[in-house]
This record gives structure tokens, sequence and C-alpha cells, in this order.
């Protein structure tokens, strides 16, 4: 895949207070709500998604999933960020999440995802990355888009490669997960028609 170009745009994006969406090829993104919880919870309590995220707990509980789900309306209302349930385009089936903040302040948004282990190595996450920096750019037109990664999740730092991101550094043992510090590499993007 290669990376976007100025005013290459690839999927629809409807945006409306009711029906907020994002087709691609083969996902749909949309909104969470309360009945996806229990997918969510499903797809979040698994070891491997928990050692390749900053925030997920782990046990992840049912619970989890509603309070995160919960906030989610006012956060795209109050234009802070904008969280995506990453679907199958025809059955509807949940396969993870993606979310873009927003920061008004420095016009620049971070880029966060995570998908269902069951549902890795099918460029799932790539597709809707791809996408989120689209809706970054021509709809709420950010200056940058960044991200970034445990070193430990080189899968997680492809996907950014793939999006047209580059690394724009290293901070050594930035946090600690597990008992372990990690380092977190930082990726980044600009809005090819700010450039």
């Amino acid at each position: 895949m290669v990376p976007l170009r100025r005013r290459e745009r690839r999927y629809g994006v409807q945006q409306t207070k009711q029906n907020r969406t994002i087709r691609t090829d083969r996902l749909y993104l949309r909104v969470f709500e309360k009945s996806d919880a229990q997918s969510v919870q499903a797809l979040c309590n698994n070891k491997n998604i928990y050692k390749s995220t900053l925030y997920l707990p782990y046990p992840y509980a049912l619970s989890d999933a509603l309070r995160w789900i919960e906030t989610h309306k006012k956060n795209f209302d109050d234009n802070r960020s904008y969280e995506f349930a990453v679907t199958d385009r025809e059955s509807g089936t949940l396969y993870g999440a993606i979310s873009l903040s927003n920061n008004q302040r420095f016009n620049h948004g971070e880029l966060a995802y995570w998908i269902g282990e069951e549902h890795w190595g099918n460029g799932y996450g790539t597709e809707a990355a791809r996408a989120m920096v689209e809706f970054a750019f021509e709809e709420k037109k950010l200056h940058k888009v960044f991200a970034r990664f445990f070193k430990s999740n080189p899968a997680s730092g492809a996907i950014m490669q793939k999006i047209g991101m580059e690394q724009e550094g290293v901070l050594k043992d930035q946090v600690v997960k597990d008992g372990r510090y990690e380092d977190l590499i930082h990726y980044g993007i600009i809005n090819p028609d700010q450039e």
C-alpha cells in the first residue's frame, strides 16, 4: 500500500450527529454502541492485546468495556476524540477499535488502535489506520497525526510504516508495563495539503 497523496481520497466519511461512519473496501468503521460491550470484552480480555497496549487493563471486564464506550459520543460531540469500532463491512463482525485524539490547540491528533488476536494478519489494522488518517486530514483538517508503539510490538510499527508515517524518535524506558520498562517508538505524518 502506498501513503496518502495530496487530495487522494479513497474512503467515504459520513458525519452527522446521528451517523458517523467510515467505509473502506472491507471495513465499516462506526461509533461503538453499548451492545458492543460483550464483544469488546471478549476481544480485550486477552493477554497479548494487553501486552501491546498502553491503557487496557487485564483482566478486562464487561464493566471496563461499558465504561469506555460510555465516553465515546460525548468525546465525538466535543471534538476531543473519535473512537470507532472496526467491523466487517458485510457481516458486521467486530474486529477491533481505532481512535484519533484531537488536540485543537496544536492541530494534531494521536492515532491508536487494537485488533483482536483472532483477526491479526488480515490487514484490518492497516486499512482502518489509513482511513482514519484520511479522516483526520480531510474531515478534521489536522496538520499532523502521530502514533506510538512499544518496541516489543513491531507489528504495530509496520502498520504505521504502511500508511506513510515516518519514525520521529524513540523514548527510552518511557513507560512501565508489568514491572518492565518499555521504549516507546514515535511515528508521525504531516497533512500533505498543508506541507
